[in-house]
């Protein structure tokens, strides 16, 4: 009965529309509750999920991106990647994917990303003949990327998560070669449909061209390198890389770009703080639903009910899959990574799955969920972005969300693919 409580409260949270947070804490207390507990039980839970060191880095990473952001870093980097890839059939849609891979590594935000690169491709696709929805249906799911391609934020959640055990250095390893072969799928489905509506090709600058934005773009792009290589070399926690990462990241937009004004430096302080406050609730109250989830042992019940399905690891896994896409369309991203987590991490390793390797498939996931309705956030900033309805991205973006699902495919199922790069560096 308690846990028929717990869910139907939670439920209830979300039809009615109240934030996933406050949802899952109400839920929590009233479970609490008719289980005889005090309610400072639900309030001490919550202190203990954020009561977590490592969680001090995410504060670091989103004040970096935010700084990246406002910053001019994005226009250098859509410089680069227009001088690389430009030059090939339908080459800015191949600008718009690489720089989300270039770009989605220093902010690890899709919505950053979105927010950063849309507004400034989506408007040059469209005059250079492209169709909007085609320029949005790009932006938008080559915006997860940033959620793959260390570093992510959500990769140091998905850590906590999975009860601390794992390495974030070893996570941030396995997401390199999954983030780039999503984006190399998403240019595939790009190039197809650009050889069928004959979209032009940029020409090629010159490799004096190419030298001097790779120049130009190399410093910002070593934020990155600053706080994954702190991590990965040992000599910097993955907080102290954060921090590292954010202090660099200011200095050079600042003293060496010259780009960085304080008004953009407080847009960029009060977005990482806004940010980091959304985040930290959902972990609170995340954390005591999550204790009472284990509580009811729903893992176990969980991993019954599909054993009772099929005991093939294969079928498995792909109901495991089908059921995080479901959920990622219903649901925020940072609260499905801590409710999911202690639920279907144990049935993964039942099967044999690397926690490691889980976790890079559970981000694929819940980003493919940011790309659909009803609440995929990054679809909705990217149609606001290029001023077109939800409906006439929806009609066209289908191929790209099957290029996401062939690579989600390949590392659900291929363990080289998110485990190879660790075991080669062994962080």
């Amino acid at each position: 009965m308690g846990l028929a409580i717990l869910l139907f409260v939670f439920a209830t949270g979300i039809v009615i529309g109240a934030p996933v947070a406050f949802a899952m804490g109400i839920a929590a207390a009233a479970a609490f509750w008719y289980e005889g507990f005090p309610m400072l039980i639900t309030f001490q839970r919550a202190t203990a999920g954020v009561s977590v060191f490592s969680l001090l880095a995410i504060p670091f990473f989103v004040f970096a991106g935010e700084i990246m952001l406002h910053g001019g870093i994005a226009k250098r980097l859509v410089r680069l990647a227009s001088a690389l890839v430009g030059h090939f059939r339908g080459g800015l849609a191949m600008v718009n994917i690489f720089s989300s891979m270039l770009f989605g590594g220093i902010s690890g935000s899709a919505v950053a990303d979105i927010s950063a690169l849309g507004s400034l491709l989506v408007p040059v696709m469209k005059e250079r003949g492209y169709r909007p929805d085609f320029a949005v249906n790009v932006t938008v799911t080559s915006s997860i990327a940033g959620i793959v391609i260390p570093p992510s934020h959500n990769m140091i959640i998905y850590a906590v998560a999975a009860g601390g055990g794992i390495s974030v250095s070893k996570l941030f390893l396995a997401g390199v070669v999954p983030g780039i072969l999503m984006c190399v799928c998403l240019a595939i489905a790009a190039y197809i449909i650009s050889v069928r509506d004959k979209y032009p090709a940029e020409p090629f600058p010159g490799w004096a061209t190419v030298g001097s934005t790779a120049a130009d773009a190399i410093p910002g792009f070593m934020t990155a390198v600053i706080i994954v290589g702190g991590t990965l070399s040992g000599v910097f926690t993955v907080t102290e890389s954060g921090a590292f990462g954010a202090i660099y990241a200011v200095l050079l937009t600042a003293f060496y770009y010259r780009s960085l004004t304080l008004k953009s430096f407080i847009v960029s302080l009060v977005g990482a703080v806004r940010t980091t406050a959304m985040v930290m609730i959902l972990i609170a109250f995340a954390s005591s639903f999550a204790y009472l989830l284990a509580l009811y042992q729903v893992p176990a019940l969980l991993s019954n009910a599909l054993v009772s399905i099929s005991d093939n690891p294969i079928i498995i896994l792909l109901m495991i899959n089908v059921i995080l896409l479901m959920l990622g369309m219903i649901m925020d991203m940072a609260a499905l990574i801590l409710i999911c987590t202690p639920i279907f991490l144990p049935i993964a390793k039942g099967l044999g799955m690397d926690p490691t390797q889980f976790g890079i498939m559970l981000l694929i996931n819940l980003g493919l969920g940011l790309c659909t309705p009803p609440v995929g956030t990054c679809l909705f900033v990217g149609c606001a972005v290029g001023r077109i309805r939800i409906e006439e991205s929806l009609r066209t973006i289908w191929p790209f969300y099957l290029a996401i699902l062939a690579a989600l495919m390949l590392v659900t199922y291929v363990p080289g693919m998110s485990l190879w790069l660790p075991s080669v560096l062994n962080p």
